[in-house]
């Protein structure tokens, strides 16, 4: 098996070199993948079987109560919440350190922001949900593993993976026919943007949109806003999606409207 290894390293080596210069985001990608578990710290808050808080720093509100993220959340310390720009970022997290941990990951998406206390004490750290930290523990033991209220774990960023949902802007109540806001949330794969900009109808290009807090972004128009409004999303990692007239004309301040893309 040694000697199988040693023949296949070359070219695998040659590769991988070619996949990093086909593809610009590869490279960050292939380290991604590759990533180990790293160290960390957890608390959680809210109620022991609750989602933490109504929708937090990030801005989902109940949806951080109902599928896909189904209470499985967290509120990220100044590192990994990253003043917003880590919002719906899904991370495993597991401990071993506790006789009621499982040692086996759940996963987690981020949704809040934990600014003060522990979470300032520890380079990353996790303020997780009250079911996200009971869900660590071994079966029947979840109060147990509560009842700790601090442990040390092991975390990794991976893939948000919500099948079958597909990305959904809901607009906010504040906007009107010269200012857009909207809460952009569901975003698969890396889960979290960098960029978000905006096409208004007639095509005049692309407009950038600038992040107002957590996961809600902001276009101030001037002249009158012209729908429907095509939305290009940009993740962490560089990969691009267009929703193509995902707001239609007639769009309601509070409206939500739901793509038929995803990552």
């Amino acid at each position: 098996m040694a000697f199988s290894m040693a023949k296949i390293s070359a070219p695998l080596a040659v590769l991988t070199a070619l996949a990093f210069l086909v593809h610009p985001c590869a490279s960050a990608e292939f380290h991604r993948k590759l990533s180990s578990w790293s160290d960390g710290g957890a608390t959680w808050y809210g109620g022991p079987t609750g989602a933490g808080s109504d929708g937090g720093a990030c801005g989902y509100q109940d949806a951080v109560d109902l599928p896909p993220f189904s209470s499985m959340i967290a509120a990220g310390g100044p590192s990994i919440y990253q003043g917003g720009k880590g919002c719906g970022a899904c991370y495993q997290v597991k401990c071993s350190g506790h006789d009621s941990c499982s040692s086996s990951p759940v996963t987690v998406v981020l949704t809040d922001s934990c600014p003060g206390g522990p979470c300032l004490e520890e380079s990353v750290h996790f303020d997780l949900s009250g079911t996200a930290f009971g869900g660590m523990g071994k079966p029947g033991q979840a109060d147990q593993l509560r009842a700790a209220g601090r442990l040390q774990i092991q975390y990794a960023r991976v893939p948000c993976k919500w099948q079958g949902v597909d990305i959904a802007f809901k607009v906010d109540a504040g906007s009107n026919d010269y200012y857009l806001a909207m809460l952009v949330e569901y975003e698969a794969g890396d889960g979290d943007l960098s960029s978000v900009e905006l096409m208004q109808g007639g095509g005049a290009g692309w407009s950038k949109m600038d992040q107002s807090w957590g996961a809600v972004w902001r276009y101030n128009s001037g002249p009158k806003l012209q729908p429907p409004f095509s939305v290009r999303l940009t993740s962490s990692s560089g990969k691009t999606l267009v929703a193509s007239n995902v707001i239609p004309a007639g769009w309601k301040p509070g409206g939500m409207y739901r793509s038929v893309v995803n990552y």
